[in-house]
């Protein structure tokens, strides 16, 4: 994971606006449950009243309330509220405004409370007064327990106002010791306060209007922030697809250079299936994580959080309900990983498997129904896949045992809210709406874990990819450029001074002690039995691996002290087996670079012996060539390939037994042509057939990885044994004697 999280260090920026704006979201999903709880509380219960101070009170209903309050609190309420008569110059509330405008306060109307007043204030000192109005309104019929009508608040306050300050305390000790205030009537207080005042503006006839502009002004307050919360929604996954897209593009570019930089020691550590699931399936992976981690990941613990401050400040008695589900919902996911997290990287494993399985029978289909061994591969392609398979419904089936857990868990949570939420509600200490909000904020805390849970199928995965891709990131290069390059070769000499080689990791020297010139104007040959070295020799100029002992240089310099694209530049190399890119045979012969003209194409095409072909197709030069030249002969493709180093026109030719495609008369014609080509040029060429080594000015023979023989063709038939049976095993007697011209002439007739 630490890997994922170093790609996303790289867009920092981006991710801290990310952050914010998770932040931002949250917060707006955090205060729809507490609008929710006011449109039921406030809204529907209270009828939109919010406070024990009424916005606009009648005169006598006033007087009454100030009756009840002592002197000091009596004045300075009755200073927050306008006199009729002074209603159009005073700063009103919103409420008093809206009535102002319909006419309503005008002389001998309500009054209204000022703009600038303190609400907080105002509401302590109204609560009081309020319930004990309400409780005088409840009483005219003579049962508490009724609910009073405005005509009961109106009876209420007449008696109130009719009252002496003797009687009225008397009255007020009375009702006192009959009805004592204990916990559970404390909590019902703030309720009753705010029914009087609803009272009262019903019998304004005010109170459709005040409920339907609170429910009106909530409402819009929670459309605005469900529009923000979507807008931000958006934005941050535009952000994060657009940041997890940089991250593959980016992790897709710096594998494929470094790849390409591998030398063939690195290339074989790493299989070319493995090479090929890094480069698309883990780094696929690696991307939908990061959009994974910066929309549900970094939201979670946001909301989660965010989820449980508000719930604890909404009810502190039901927050053990909280400490439960989260300790039961971390309980599941731990015990989940600690089975699943392993099975991950086994999964990545068996996918390269699987993958290796299927680019060797596809890449040899052709052996395989040759020696009918298709449903022997059938079954060998079919056990990578159960494999697989079986790993994937493991961890499949773990993850989805997660899921009905946490369901479960979440729907206990609601049925433990609403049992003793609803015990809460009955005893007085808890509100519909505070229960709803309760259950929200709740579900958002569970919801948080649910989308770590859904995330976390997918991270010990992304994880052990991102590791496989920072595996080869941070692989050393064995081959690389020295810090002082020496200058670029000025001529072709290639010269072996006691070169030794061993493979990495292997218990033996392939090449042992090879020292020899191969000088310009000159063909050095290479010859000797299956697995002698030769190729391994050859691959020691452009460096494609390195001398283990000894040096092996190029117009007189180390080739350790050239830059590689320096060296590679002289090279013009065919390998033993032709490779053709996707494209067409012109793309394909200039492939050595921009300056090739169809000049050099064409006159390289017909060196190479290939023009007739090339000629012969509809769409000659721009013929089209499928991926790995399918659509091309062996032979065929063997000359494009001899074709496209000539073009190159370089100062060192090496070739991998790269005329074994050919019949004798092509390879005759193709190396006459050659030779008159490359006059000034070096030209090394490793070959199993002694008609393509006849002519060379030097022949060197390798047996077991040393030379064993050096000379020409008749200098070795007389002095190398090992020379003489490969001859022996393909020339005859009388062409042993014959020598060189007449054999290849002969063949070729």
């Amino acid at each position: 994971m630490l890997n994922i999280f170093k790609q996303l260090a790289r867009y920092w920026k981006v991710c801290l606006a990310v952050a914010l704006l998770l932040v931002v979201q949250a917060q707006c999903d955090l205060s729809l449950p507490g609008y929710t709880s006011r449109i039921v509380d406030v809204g529907i219960t209270q009828g939109g009243v919010e406070s024990p101070a009424p916005e606009v009170v009648r005169a006598e209903t006033l007087n009454a309330l100030l009756k009840l309050m002592d002197a000091d609190t009596a004045a300075l309420v009755d200073a927050c509220y306008i006199q009729p008569e002074q209603a159009g110059s005073e700063p009103l509330t919103p409420l008093g405004v809206s009535l102002l405008h319909k006419g309503t306060l005008g002389e001998n109307g309500p009054r209204a409370l000022r703009r600038q007043a303190d609400s907080a204030l105002l509401a302590d000192a109204f609560t009081t007064p309020d319930v004990i109005l309400y409780m005088a309104a409840a009483a005219i019929d003579g049962d508490t327990t009724d609910t009073p009508t405005a005509a009961d608040v109106d009876a209420a306050a007449a008696a109130i106002n009719a009252m002496s300050k003797e009687q009225l305390s008397a009255a007020m000790q009375a009702a006192a010791g009959a009805n004592p205030v204990d916990d559970t009537m404390a909590d019902t207080l703030q309720s009753q306060a705010v029914q009087l005042v609803r009272l009262e503006y019903e019998a304004q006839g005010i109170a459709g209007s005040v409920q339907l502009r609170y429910l009106l002004k909530t409402g819009g307050a929670m459309l605005g922030f469900t529009l923000l919360m979507a807008a931000v929604s958006v934005l941050v996954g535009l952000l994060a697809s657009r940041t997890a897209a940089g991250i593959g593009r980016d992790l897709r570019r710096d594998v494929f250079q470094k790849v390409v930089s591998f030398s063939h020691a690195e290339t074989e550590r790493f299989s070319t299936a493995s090479l090929i699931t890094r480069t698309t399936n883990d780094i696929q992976q690696v991307q939908m994580t990061c959009v994974m981690l910066l929309r549900m990941v970094a939201y979670a613990p946001i909301l989660g959080v965010g989820g449980i401050w508000r719930v604890a400040n909404t009810n502190a008695s039901l927050s053990w309900i909280i400490v439960v589900a989260v300790t039961a919902l971390v309980g599941v996911m731990l015990v989940l990983f600690k089975f699943v997290m392993p099975k991950f990287r086994i999964m990545q494993k068996l996918v390269d498997r699987l993958n290796q399985v299927s680019r060797e029978i596809l890449t040899g289909v052709m052996p395989i129904r040759a020696f009918s061994r298709e449903n022997f591969e059938e079954q060998r392609f079919d056990a990578a896949s159960r494999d697989l398979m079986q790993t994937q419904l493991f961890t499949n089936r773990a993850m989805s045992f997660m899921f009905p857990t946490m369901t479960l868990i979440m729907n206990g949570i609601s049925l433990l809210i609403v049992w003793f939420g609803g015990l809460s509600i009955d005893a007085g200490g808890m509100q519909v709406g505070e229960m709803i909000a309760f259950i929200t904020y709740t579900m958002q805390i569970v919801m948080s874990f649910l989308m770590l849970a859904m995330v976390s199928i997918m991270l010990p995965r992304a994880g052990v990819a991102a590791d496989r891709i920072a595996e080869v990131l941070n692989t050393e290069i064995s081959i690389r450029d020295p810090e002082h390059s020496a200058a670029a070769p000025a001529d072709g000499t290639v010269t072996f001074e006691d070169v030794s080689f061993r493979y990495p990791g292997a218990d033996e020297n392939a090449l042992e002690h090879i020292s020899f010139t191969a000088r310009p104007g000159e063909t050095t040959a290479i010859i000797g039995a299956t697995g002698c070295g030769k190729s391994t020799l050859l691959n020691l100029i452009p460096r494609f691996y390195d001398a283990t002992e000894g040096r092996v240089l190029v117009g007189g310099a180390d080739v350790r002290s050239l830059p590689q694209s320096a060296l590679r530049e002289t090279l013009g190399y065919v390998p033993q087996k032709g490779v053709l890119f996707s494209g067409t045979i012109d793309s394909n012969l200039k492939f050595g670079g921009p300056s090739i003209t169809d000049a050099d194409a064409r006159k390289a095409a017909a060196i190479a012996q290939a023009a007739d072909f090339i000629e012969a197709k509809p769409e000659g030069y721009q013929s089209p060539i499928a991926q790995g030249g399918t659509n091309v002969s062996g032979g065929q493709k063997q000359r494009l390939s001899i074709a496209r180093a000539i073009a190159k026109k370089p100062k060192i030719y090496l070739f991998d037994d790269s005329f074994s495609a050919l019949d004798y008369k092509t390879d005759v014609a193709l190396r006459r042509a050659l030779k008159a080509e490359t006059g000034d040029a070096t030209v090394i060429i490793v070959a199993q057939r002694i008609s393509t080594v006849l002519h060379a000015n030097q022949i060197l023979v390798l047996e077991d990885g040393r030379v064993v023989g050096r000379g020409t063709h008749g200098q070795l038939l007389q002095s190398c044994p090992e020379y003489r049976e490969i001859a022996r095993s393909q020339l005859s007697q009388k062409e042993l004697l014959l020598g060189g011209d007449v054999v290849c002439q002969d063949r070729a007739e």
